[in-house]
């Protein structure tokens, strides 16, 4: 297999079957080497092998998109820069306007693995922008603030859209984030559980600020994309529920 290159980036209801649950078939991924480009094109995601933000480099085998997707204020931005840069945003921030992207490569089984990761903004006068990139993305996290009840109600009407414009057989994870804020919670895990069983998707919470299982929902997601791209016929099918509830930790250590 060929080595890639690329430059890294600056920190900066439907039934559990329906399409929406995760599907079995292989995704198309990213090979070959990298070549010089532009850092973002004006129509559309980058094309494979172009350059990210930034310079330096880092070699990769097989590269994916990622999309965050979510109300706008339920953190996709904070978790995004905790996973890239193991940092927290603390205070306020102008949200996202648009949609911003980073990378980040993953050894994975001894497979490096870069994530292209996609920062949506949330806002409804953003998403017919945020339409045009969910056909190219090979995976979506949902996020909800289980402190604030509207993003979770939002989730279903997320879902319609994603089912209308991303791929049919697209990874999607369903995270309530921002679990440190223990005394303000509104939305119950139980909640969360229940929506993403009767989507079929796997689930977890999260909080960007303590970074409580931050890391494990995008190398869980890195798993089953390379798993998928790369599985020999005689391997094992990676499970992506089983390895969620094996390896993710309660919400009980976060502290408001």
């Amino acid at each position: 297999m060929s080595r890639k290159k690329t430059s890294k980036s600056k920190g900066g209801s439907a039934p559990a079957t329906s399409a929406l649950a995760p599907a079995t078939s292989a995704l198309p991924a990213t090979l070959g080497t990298a070549r010089p480009g532009p850092e973002a094109p004006p129509n559309g995601p980058p094309q494979p092998g172009r350059s990210s933000l930034g310079g330096g480099s880092d070699f990769y085998d097989v590269a994916f998109k990622v999309m965050l997707v979510g109300d706008s204020g339920v953190g996709k931005t904070c978790l995004l820069v905790r996973f890239k840069d193991g940092a927290f945003l603390a205070g306020t921030f102008i949200s996202t306007v648009g949609i911003d992207f980073r990378n980040k490569v993953l050894d994975v089984d001894g497979m490096k693995v870069k994530l292209q990761i996609w920062d949506t903004a949330g806002q409804e006068r953003f998403r017919s922008v945020t339409h045009a990139y969910y056909r190219d993305a090979h995976a979506l996290l949902l996020l909800y603030d289980v402190t604030n009840k509207a993003s979770f109600d939002s989730i279903q009407a997320w879902l319609t859209e994603i089912q209308e414009y991303a791929q049919h057989d697209v990874v999607l994870m369903l995270l309530g984030n921002k679990v440190d804020s223990a005394q303000e919670r509104v939305v119950k895990r139980e909640d969360g559980e229940k929506l993403a069983k009767e989507y079929g998707l796997p689930f977890m919470e999260t909080s960007a600020k303590m970074g409580l299982n931050v890391d494990l929902a995008f190398m869980a997601i890195a798993k089953e994309l390379k798993q998928r791209c790369m599985k020999a016929p005689s391997e094992p099918r990676f499970q992506l529920h089983d390895y969620i509830k094996r390896e993710g930790r309660g919400a009980s250590c976060c502290k408001p």
